[in-house]
């Protein structure tokens, strides 16, 4: 195979490890199977990427671009801070549904903790080839928890004893991740017998109107 030495290259990568983490799940993830179905050679990501983790960081960060670009069309089409949030809270539970593999992908620990996993790698560039600082993985998500914070503030009046905006949003944020993931496993179509996804909207209204208070209260 070729290895080819141009910037293109670490968006095929990426694009490649997309496409396999969507149609195998993170299984599939393995370094030679993306450089394979990048064509190109199983060393060749080494310019890019300087461990295997680094690139599933890089790919799981396309799930980051992808779901924020979610978030960004479901706040444009809802007029209330309340709306925007049952609005985010739909889409984060859809994307999970739709791209299961990414969006586990998405909150592997061990890439969001990762301190080396920010570095894209020494790229040929003419030059001195220096590897090129990236913001790590974790931060992706805090554009998008800022998001959450500020419509709960909006959301809310400001009385005593109640949890600060960040502590709801997080827990709003968990309610909705579980709701994700259980859906995901079965179990609350099991528990609701009922497999419609029209259950996921409204297990979505009602963790707004535990973490909020019903509609008009908040």
């Amino acid at each position: 195979m070729s290895t080819p030495q141009t910037p293109a290259l670490r968006e095929r990568l990426i694009d490649a490890g997309a496409e396999l983490v969507a149609r195998g799940g993170t299984a599939s993830l393995g370094l030679r199977e993306i450089a394979r179905r990048a064509g190109v050679s199983h060393g060749a990501p080494r310019r890019y990427f300087p461990t295997h983790h680094a690139l599933l960081s890089a790919i799981a960060q396309r799930g980051f671009e992808e779901l924020g670009a979610r978030f960004d069309g479901a706040v444009a089409s809802a007029a209330s801070p309340r709306a925007q949030l049952g609005a985010l809270g739909r889409a984060y539970v859809g994307y999970a549904l739709e791209h299961r593999g990414m969006f586990e992908l998405m909150f592997r620990h061990d890439l969001l903790d990762s301190e080396v996993h920010g570095v894209r790698g020494a790229v040929a560039d003419g030059a001195d080839g220096a590897a090129e600082q990236q913001p790590r993985l974790r931060e992706s998500t805090l554009p998008l928890m800022a998001t959450v914070v500020d419509l709960v503030t909006e959301c809310r009046t400001h009385e005593e004893g109640r949890p600060d905006p960040a502590v709801t949003a997080a827990a709003l944020w968990a309610n909705l991740h579980g709701i994700a993931q259980l859906w995901t496993w079965g179990s609350l179509q099991l528990a609701l017998d009922d497999a419609t996804l029209t259950r996921c909207d409204e297990l979505v209204a009602a963790s707004l109107d535990a973490h909020l208070g019903p509609a008009g209260t908040a």
